[in-house]
């Protein structure tokens, strides 16, 4: 039975905490990557007791990987 889309798949809090777990993963990834690359376009500045970054780079790069990445798992989805 589809409910809005939604098929008969148990969603149970294990399931649910599979999510979160993956999702803190990749997110921790993500700080680990932007740690260790600075991209050209990535702007720092500041002082001696400030200091601004900016990954302007870093960000759009993401963005794509993410969006490729969700394509295609909603394409695998279907």
């Amino acid at each position: 039975m589809l409910i809005c889309g939604v098929s008969d798949m148990e969603f149970g809090p294990g399931q649910f905490a599979k999510w979160l777990i993956a999702t803190g993963l990749i997110i921790a990834l993500v700080g680990v990557v932007m740690l260790v690359f600075k991209l050209p376009g990535d702007l720092q500045f500041g002082s001696k007791n400030w200091r601004v970054y900016l990954p302007i780079t870093s960000c759009i790069l993401i963005s794509i990987i993410l969006t490729l990445l969700l394509w295609l798992i909603n394409i695998f989805r279907r």
